[in-house]
């Protein structure tokens, strides 16, 4: 993606460019020219603030000796049962770089969602912990390209997510208590957008337990044209032994019974080999939570993005893979394990909506 040579390899670094980059936090919540840190030590909320509809919550009496400019809002809070807006600014323009961070056991609790250009329904949707491969409220370190999760707990998407008309940025936060000390930052750079470049999409899906001799879905329902590049799983073992067998399948514009695309087992598309035997996490691929005593109960995290080679498809796209372990006598076992997943992609819009969310009880990792 070049976007006026705002490239993602070092040989576009040096190339001139007219975007003009803007960063969103609490101490600037529109990204506007001229007004970061403006927030003062007292009781009024911020204009901006209550503009946008975030909490105000008071003089921050860590600056109440320096006052304006030293640090007065980091942070914000998040309201029980609520949603919070981050960002909301119209383009045309591309989101770069998104950090943030929060407490681990928050991670299936605080939903992310994004919408392009004014649409009424999210193209990114995803409990936040899953959508940085940090599923199970638990942290691990990432040290892929496109997503980063750095000691203690920084979250980091490096996906290039061009906007149009409008990019607009919410956090839900579906827990039963408030949650302080939500730190972020959304990097973007206001430029032109060309034709050929598509909107970033995400979908969290859940499926606990699967069914007795069913794929576990990643994606369906997707229309138009687009590519597919990457997924993250978080996988719970039901079951004694190995439970990685299982092939993934790329079902592409108008495939019937049979997909275009069939792996040769789970491990292997996600880069490893003979059952991982070790985690690992590398640029494009990573099995960077998980043991290989494959006792039952035993929880996984693995990612793999098409950064080099994307899954193109041009009217519609449906990706599953198989849960197989093995059974006595050398046996293939279909699995019924606890298996959720975010699938990452790009595609035209309009897009058709997403499934309705699960409820929080039906994400809840116990």
């Amino acid at each position: 993606m070049n976007f006026n040579g705002l490239g993602m390899n070092l040989g576009n670094l040096a190339r001139l460019s007219n975007a003009k980059t803007r960063s969103i936090t609490a101490e600037n919540v529109y990204g506007e020219k001229g007004r970061g840190g403006m927030a003062e030590v007292s009781s009024t909320v911020q204009p901006e603030v209550e503009k946008i509809g975030q909490r105000w919550d008071g003089p921050n009496r860590c600056a109440r000796d320096l006052g304006l400019t030293w640090k007065v809002r980091p942070c914000i809070t998040l309201p029980k049962e609520s949603t919070t807006t981050l960002m909301d600014v119209d383009g045309p323009g591309v989101i770069q770089h998104i950090w943030v961070t929060c407490a681990e056991k928050f991670y299936r609790d605080l939903i992310l969602r994004i919408y392009w250009d004014g649409s009424d329904t999210p193209s990114v949707e995803a409990p936040l912990g899953d959508f940085f491969c940090n599923g199970w409220k638990t942290r691990v370190n990432i040290t892929a390209l496109p997503i980063n999760v750095n000691p203690s707990g920084g979250f980091n998407c490096y996906f290039p997510m061009p906007f149009r008309k409008r990019a607009r940025i919410t956090v839900e936060n579906r827990a039963a208590e408030d949650v302080g000390g939500f730190f972020y930052a959304v990097n973007y750079a206001l430029t032109e957008v060309p034709e050929d470049e598509a909107y970033f999409h995400a979908q969290f899906r859940r499926t606990n337990p699967l069914p007795y001799k069913e794929d576990y879905v990643i994606l369906d329902g997707v229309e138009g044209r687009g590519h597919y590049v990457g997924v993250y799983m978080a996988w719970q073992q039901n079951a004694a032994g190995w439970w990685g067998e299982g092939e993934i399948k790329f079902f592409l514009d108008g495939d019937g019974e049979f997909p275009t695309i069939c792996g040769t087992g789970t491990e292997d598309y996600f880069g490893g080999a003979w059952c991982f035997g070790a985690n690992y996490s590398a640029p494009f691929l990573g099995y960077p939570l998980g043991v290989s005593d494959n006792r039952p109960g035993n929880r996984h995290g693995l990612y793999r993005f098409h950064v080099m080679d994307p899954i193109r498809f041009e009217k519609d796209l449906r990706v599953t893979i198989q849960a197989i372990g093995w059974r006595s006598e050398g046996r293939y076992l279909p699995l019924q394990d606890d298996i959720a997943s975010v699938a990452y992609w790009y595609q035209t819009l309009p897009a058709k909506p997403f499934p309705p969310f699960p409820s929080r009880d039906d994400v809840e990792v116990i």
